[in-house]
């Protein structure tokens, strides 16, 4: 057994040594691409964060992209050092690329819907969005997904090609926001003292912008009252804010200065069988 181990040791030494120098070099190759693709991408991130016209949304679609791009070159230096013809892999990969592309066409829909995100940029990370009936501010924007973090902190990982085959809308991009608030008085009520109200809050809030201006108007005539409306913009930062804090006030100032916020009512007639014989 000795000697029979002995002669095919002594028949493979050469294939043994050369497999051996093979997967030292494989190894090393593999630490080296490593080190290299964090070191390149860490280096990227750093110098593109320094420029302020760069849109920080597209840095981890581009840090995805070179590492799988310094990866498949990886592969194809270990390929050439086990002696495989990368030419005809390459061949071959095209091929199979075709096919794999016909079959992973929703991936790869994704995939581009992601770089046109990124370069038409209807959105970017920190925006708050609206698409369907999913909503949220967006986290990242990756080669596959788009994640979100809706308002009571769930996590949304959403394929790119539904943002980009759908209406989206985008709260955060214009910078500002209109804010409505909508009160309904008494048909004996005076529209004007309504209006009073509605000014005295425009002159009391500067957070509202000059431009445009504060609108006042009577929106529509309900069933049981006259709607009036004060539109006003505001800076997204401050949207939420004077909103919550006016729906409170405008309760308050309406009930103050003598007016009304009727119910809804409605005016039912019964009639008797004896006015129905009649």
């Amino acid at each position: 057994m000795k000697s029979m181990m002995k002669n095919l040791f002594n028949t493979n030494a050469d294939n043994m040594q050369a497999l051996g120098e093979n997967l030292i070099l494989t190894i090393i190759v593999i630490i080296a691409t490593y080190f290299i693709a964090n070191i390149i991408i860490g280096f990227i991130k750093r110098s593109l964060n320094k420029v302020e016209q760069f849109d920080k949304t597209a840095l981890p679609l581009i840090a995805t992209t070179l590492k799988v791009f310094i990866y498949l070159i990886s592969l194809i230096i270990i390929l050439d050092i086990y002696g495989v013809n990368t030419s005809s892999i390459l061949a071959v990969l095209g091929t199979a690329g075709l096919a794999i592309g016909l079959a992973l066409k929703d991936t790869l829909s994704n995939v581009a819907a992601g770089f046109v995100l990124i370069i038409l940029r209807p959105f970017k990370v920190g925006h708050f969005i609206e698409f369907g009936s999913t909503s949220g501010t967006v986290k990242e924007i990756n080669l596959l997904t788009t994640i979100l973090e809706t308002g009571d902190s769930l996590y949304i990982s959403c394929p790119n090609s539904c943002l980009w085959g759908v209406p989206l809308k985008n709260y955060t991009k214009n910078g500002k926001r209109r804010l409505d608030l909508v009160v309904g008085i008494s048909y004996n009520d005076s529209i004007d003292k309504a209006f009073e109200v509605f000014k005295n809050i425009i002159n009391e809030e500067e957070r509202f912008l000059k431009d445009p201006a504060p609108q006042m108007m009577v929106l529509s005539m309900g069933d049981s009252c006259v709607n009036v409306q004060l539109r006003a913009w505001l800076s997204v930062s401050d949207y939420w804010a004077v909103q919550w804090k006016l729906n409170k006030e405008l309760k308050e100032k309406i009930e103050e200065a003598g007016l009304s916020i009727p119910f809804p009512q409605r005016e039912i007639n019964i009639i008797s069988e004896k006015s129905l014989k009649a």
